[in-house]
């Protein structure tokens, strides 16, 4: 239980007051007192503020559950759209306009790629993503499920030429794909020199050529006739051409290539939100601390893997010779967003003076920029932004009143905490469908610090069900996807960015490919996304984001945008299409208990690990043992599509009650192997685990927005209550 003391009128957690004053504080020129009176004014003068916007969410929902109630089995898009805009739902567009932001990292403005989303209460998955800067392109290679194997190529315990082999051709392919020779093909070359400042490649038949664009030639390290890495460039990207003739790869290649070193997550979003579970104060303090250690650029962690101590800490840049001698560095770590919470939790750690929990929003924004001062401000080796500039996330807004709120709400903590106005940039989360629907009046109230838009399909999957709950019963997960809403909203997305003028100051993103054992399908179908004009896509993993590399060298991102800005926008009707069922009667009984089976396990799967681990974002086993990356957005989901069908009848509790407990047995199973993991099999009701997951359906269609947040910080006190 918490064990508050007296902070300016606030009652504080001990262990975040220590936190703040023994960690966080020191080294920057603010008092304790200063920043506990500051905290105290931004929660008096901003919560009421806040407090209203939610109510005001639940008011539209209101009267929109009340206009679907009574048009269900006779919508009317006209009518539906004019009802949108008389309640406030759907606003006027205003003037065209330009964003103005400044002060933007390369890795944002200027350079497109992949990038990581990583839960920031990991140290380790923290340091793994911020050092996922550069990847080894032969290790994501053999490692996955790129390389079939086929004819011999097996995953061995030892080192597998034939698979290597195959490695070393994807390799050749890409390098004469996206950096080709005057003359001749990679795979006939058997050296690689530097003179008079280009790269001389000697070939099979002895002759020698040189890179068809010698402009792609960046730098060397070693001797420049006998270099042993060669620095290369393509769309904004680099990669690392690795020669060592005496190791176990290099000595099978004819040129004597170890590796390709791709340059990989150019970004990563450091995760406070939905990949993480922190209901407390010590929760909280867990994943501040972590994101002090990345600010400061000393944290470290220490772990066993395969029976050996290994310590992990920040990567160093790279350092080459340049073509013209002088020296270049490289940057050796992604650039880092924090990702705050949203607008609706509450937190215990700190009670303001009207005994109220504090909302975590503010309580992000205070501790994520007083860290950030750290980088900005300090000296260290291992900077993040080399601009000035804090970067975070916000996520789950609804429309441009509550995007205008965050910017008020970082206005107050620039000037509180002594920071030039808009030194703090903001990243508006795309995910939910007052959002969407007035995307470039929500741009419009951050035009000055905006860098990031993104797409996200599942929350904004679980929005869009949550507020039609009430019309009639949804279509099945897999076809939600096929529905004309989904398409246009991601074309939208690009389309008003564009028109907004983000190209060149921020980026437009894509979401999450969810299947991290699946690299063969990413790579196949991925590239979808730098076609759709997005200059960065979430990736589950380091390899992810290595392999997704590939696709930014393929595809000139910009370029893709400047022919995009000139087609129409996407359709704003088709956005509103909602995505029902067509003909529920048609349905089977096997159809809809493969559906419950389906969606039950997820969430079961899930929740036992966020509720009695405090497992916020993990591979879960899908119910064909498919590993899926989960979060509360795909919860959000899951929860939300069984309550609907059970408001509409398609199911009743007594399946979903028998569903629950057949599905909890599949996942007891799922995780024999797991020496901390609590069965919910037969122990229903001692099981917290089980009881937050039934009732996340159950309650589903009263849940705010359709959010799980609510519930599961509500379970996960009480086990925590229970020591």
């Amino acid at each position: 239980m918490s064990n508050y003391t007296d902070r300016a009128g606030l009652k504080v957690d001990i262990e975040l007051v220590e936190f703040v004053e023994n960690e966080a504080l020191p080294g920057l020129a603010i008092s304790a007192d200063a920043f506990w009176n500051s905290m105290a004014n931004v929660v008096s003068d901003l919560t009421p503020i806040n407090i209203d916007l939610l109510e005001k969410r639940e008011i539209i929902q209101q009267k929109i559950d009340r206009w679907n109630s009574d048009h269900q089995g006779r919508f009317d898009a006209k009518a539906y759209k004019s009802f949108l805009q008389d309640i406030g739902y759907l606003v006027d567009e205003g003037e065209p306009f330009s964003v103005t932001t400044s002060n933007v990292d390369d890795e944002i403005a200027h350079q497109a790629g992949a990038q990581l989303v990583v839960p920031t209460s990991n140290a380790r998955f923290a340091l793994n993503a911020t050092n996922a800067r550069w990847g080894s392109l032969y290790d994501a290679l053999y490692g996955t499920d790129v390389i079939s194997d086929e004819g011999g190529a097996q995953k061995t315990a030892s080192y597998n030429k034939v698979r290597g082999d195959k490695v070393i051709e994807f390799g050749r392919q890409f390098l004469d794909k996206n950096f080709p020779l005057k003359a001749g093909s990679h795979f006939d070359a058997t050296n690689y020199a530097i003179e008079n400042g280009a790269l001389k490649v000697l070939l099979v038949n002895d002759t020698s050529t040189e890179l068809a664009s010698s402009s792609q030639l960046i730098g060397f390290d070693g001797d420049s006739s006998n270099s042993n890495s060669i620095l290369l460039k393509n769309n904004g990207l680099h990669i690392v051409i690795e020669i060592d003739s005496t190791s176990p790869v290099g000595s099978t290649d004819k040129a004597g290539i170890k590796d390709i070193t791709m340059e990989a997550a150019l970004t990563a979003i450091q995760d406070f939100e939905d990949s993480v579970a922190a209901v407390d104060a010590e929760d909280k303090v867990g994943v501040y601390r972590n994101w002090l250690g990345l600010m400061k650029g000393d944290l470290t962690d220490t772990f066993i893997k395969s029976g050996q101590q290994m310590t992990r800490e920040l990567a160093y840049d790279r350092v080459f010779n340049s073509v013209d001698g002088k020296k270049l560095t490289v940057h050796g770590r992604s650039l880092l967003f924090c990702r705050n919470v949203g607008h609706l939790m509450s937190n215990p750690a700190i009670i303001d003076s009207s005994g109220r929990e504090i909302q975590e929003g503010i309580l992000d924004a205070m501790l994520s920029i007083l860290i950030a001062k750290h980088d900005i401000e300090g000296e260290n080796d291992r900077k993040n932004s080399r601009k000035g500039s804090i970067y975070i996330v916000k996520p789950k807004m609804h429309g441009p009143e509550e995007v205008a709120f965050a910017n008020t709400l970082f206005n107050r903590v620039e000037d509180e905490l002594g920071l030039t106005r808009h030194t703090v940039k903001i990243g508006v989360m795309d995910e939910e469908r007052r959002t969407t629907v007035n995307l470039k009046e929500c741009i419009r109230q951050v035009k000055d610090r905006v860098v990031f838009i993104n797409t996200g399909f599942l929350d904004r999957t679980g929005d869009e069900i949550h507020t039609s709950m009430l019309l009639g019963a949804m279509s099945q997960k897999s076809e939600i996807k096929a529905q004309p809403w989904i398409s246009a909203y991601e074309d939208w997305n690009v389309d008003i960015g564009l028109e907004c003028g983000l190209a060149g100051k921020a980026q437009i993103g894509k979401g999450m490919w969810a299947m991290p054992d699946e690299m063969a399908k990413m790579l196949d179908q991925k590239i979808g996304h730098p076609k759709s004009g997005a200059n960065t896509a979430w990736v589950p993993s380091p390899i992810g984001a290595t392999l997704h590399a590939t696709h930014y060298h393929e595809v000139d991102v910009f370029a893709v945008q400047k022919t995009l800005s000139k087609r129409s926008r996407a359709s704003l009707d088709s956005i509103l299409t909602i995505p029902l069922c067509d003909d529920v009667e048609s349905l089977t009984a096997e159809q809809i208990q493969a559906e419950l089976d389906n969606n039950v396990q997820g969430i079961l799967g899930y929740v036992v690990r966020w509720i009695d681990q405090g497992v916020g974002c993990s591979k879960v086993p899908d119910i064909n043992n498919v590993g899926l990356m989960e979060d509360r957005a795909t919860l959000r989901i899951s929860s939300q599509h069984i309550a609907n069908w059970l408001e509409h009848k398609v199911t009743n509790v007594e399946q979903v009650n028998e569903t629950f407990q057949r599905m909890a047995q599949v996942v007891d199973n799922q995780n024999l192997d797991d020496p901390k993991y609590k069965p919910m099999f037969n122990n229903f009701d001692g099981s917290l685990a089980y009881q937050a997951a039934l009732e996340l359906v159950l309650k589903g269609k009263d849940q705010p927005s359709g959010y799980t947040e609510p519930l599961l910080h509500s379970y996960r006190l009480k086990l925590k209550a229970t020591g």
